[in-house]
């Protein structure tokens, strides 16, 4: 019902008012993440490139789209963000170590499924082996004040160590071996063919890094380890 001279709708105050209200700003957390990410990326290709002391904090901003004073306002300074992009590389191959469920296997073939994983991620990320030659060229001073490394670290081991456990309780593997030492075998197999395949290609007159020779070296590497646990 209508009366004359009077209108039942809303005040044109609450009106006005309830037009002009601002939809909330989308909160500045997600930037903060977006530009963090963006620059430990181009901070990961600049130190994989030049080492820690030949990468330059103006190429990383640039590569970022951001700008130097981010850089140090998020990471406080070069070695901080050469230890945060260390922790990170080091944290992606530990995570993807973890799901490789080596537990659901039987103890050589989990053991060959390492062998294996460890050959193609140093193929497939170059960048990581070129940032532990720098952390190395530094003596690991970013590391040791990592506790992001040592506790992934650890866990890393107590896999590795629980794998030649059960391959010690079915027969398969000889008692006593240090899953350290069996580690730094594995990492060091593939790693000394890949880091040194350019000076190896001359050494040993062949090509190291054809498909034919790829696959020649990850069955030895294979054989190599089983045999080194094998009780046979």
């Amino acid at each position: 019902m209508e009366y004359k001279g009077q209108s039942v709708g809303p005040a044109r105050g609450v009106e006005r008012e309830a037009m002009t209200v601002k939809t909330p700003a989308k909160p500045r957390v997600r930037d903060a993440e977006a530009t963090q990410a963006r620059i430990l990326a181009a901070a990961k290709k600049e130190f994989a490139k030049n080492g820690l002391g030949g990468a330059r904090v103006d190429v990383i901003a640039e590569r970022a789209k951001a700008n130097k004073r981010m850089i140090y306002h998020y990471f406080n300074s070069k070695d901080e963000l050469f230890q945060r992009v260390l922790e990170a590389a080091y944290v992606d191959i530990r995570t993807a170590e973890q799901k490789l469920d080596l537990d659901r296997l039987a103890p050589r073939e989990a053991l060959e499924r390492l062998v294996r994983f460890t050959w193609e991620y140093y193929l497939k990320n170059p960048e990581f082996l070129t940032l532990v030659n720098s952390a190395n060229l530094h003596k690991a001073k970013h590391l040791k004040r990592s506790e992001v490394v040592e506790r992934i670290s650890r866990r890393f081991v107590d896999m590795v160590g629980g794998l030649l456990e059960r391959g010690e309780k079915t027969g398969d593997f000889r008692p006593g071996i240090d899953p350290v030492q069996l580690n730094i075998t594995i990492a060091a197999i593939g790693y000394y063919y890949l880091t040194n395949r350019f000076t190896g290609a001359i050494v040993y007159q062949r090509d190291l890094m054809t498909p034919a020779a790829l696959e020649e070296r990850l069955r030895f590497n294979i054989e190599t380890v089983l045999r080194l646990v094998s009780t046979a």
